[in-house]
């Protein structure tokens, strides 16, 4: 990484592109990009030191903590997924208003039996004393899901994961439940699928961060002012 220029990392495609593209353009940053919107490389008007790389939004998470950018936007949600090697590499400056939503453990609408986390509990070890196999739960966050399952003593599933619609894979004999991001919970309820009430793993929102590398970068204070109006 060139010592005197700062590497900023935005999520290359989604709605969290454009919200982040908004603050720039609110806050005056021109953002130029010579082959239009589809170049992954881009640079600020006014800042010449500035290099802007489009990357995918989990990318953004793994090259913060890695160094190679120093400023990044992203999820919280991403952030909280990653090794916690990479965690303690990374700041977060700035929670914005945008990009919020929830992590969830989600079952389909007819296993009225099963209300809370308590309920899949005795399920996992229904399936594996009757069916000698595990809960299988679909993910695109195994970390965090791992995660909260032990901490709520759900101790029998396998994780599975998740290459495309989540909210699907119950119904095409993939897995038996999903954990899944959602902003409103209406995507799960058109598939079917129902939040347990205890479900709620993480709430997430669109974050700024910075490597803890760059602390101490030329500039780094003065672009971080400027983007952490919201």
């Amino acid at each position: 990484m060139t010592k005197n220029i700062l590497n900023i990392g935005i999520p290359s495609k989604g709605r969290l592109r454009k919200d982040v593209l908004k603050i720039f353009k609110k806050n005056k940053l021109n953002l130029v990009s010579e082959r239009g919107e589809r170049d992954l490389l881009g640079s600020i008007k006014q800042y010449k030191n500035i290099k802007i790389l489009y990357l995918h939004a989990r990318e953004i998470i793994e090259r913060l903590g890695d160094g190679s950018l120093d400023l990044g936007f992203s999820g919280f949600d991403l952030l909280k997924e990653s090794e916690i090697n990479i965690q303690k590499k990374i700041n977060v400056l700035t929670k914005y208003n945008f990009g919020k939503a929830t992590l969830v453990v989600a079952i389909p609408d007819p296993w009225i039996d099963v209300q809370t986390v308590a309920d899949l509990e005795e399920i996992a070890f229904e399936f594996k004393d009757k069916k000698t196999k595990r809960l299988r739960v679909a993910t695109k966050y195994p970390n965090l899901t791992r995660e909260f399952l032990f901490s709520k003593g759900v101790t029998q599933f396998n994780l599975v994961d998740s290459l495309g619609a989540t909210e699907a894979y119950p119904f095409t004999g993939s897995s038996e439940i999903i954990t899944d991001i959602t902003s409103t919970g209406e995507t799960l309820k058109a598939n079917n699928l129902r939040i347990l009430k205890d479900g709620e793993i993480l709430k997430s929102e669109a974050c700024m961060m910075i490597s803890k590398s760059s602390n101490n970068k030329d500039g780094i204070k003065k672009i971080t002012r400027l983007l952490s109006k919201n």
